[in-house]
């Protein structure tokens, strides 16, 4: 068994913390931060044509997916 520990040290692997728990803290914080700025910046959007108003719901709602996706693929690397 020692040896197994020894040889993941000399790897330079860790045996910390997973990145699954630090992925989802992050990504709860990430995405109340982003609701907070989208519904911010949907203020200066309300008053405008409601073809403006549909692009901007349209590309804020889509638009966390991304970032998601990469914070998601992160956490699930070795």
């Amino acid at each position: 068994m020692e040896g197994g520990l020894a040889r993941r040290r000399e790897c330079g692997t860790s045996t910390g913390m997973s990145r699954v728990p630090v992925a989802t803290i992050a990504g709860i914080l990430g995405f109340l931060l982003y609701i907070g700025a989208v519904v911010a910046l949907a203020d200066l959007v309300l008053p405008h044509h409601w073809l403006l108003q549909v692009a901007y719901f349209t590309v804020a709602g889509m638009a966390w997916v991304w970032p998601v996706g990469r914070l998601m693929r992160w956490a699930a690397r070795k």
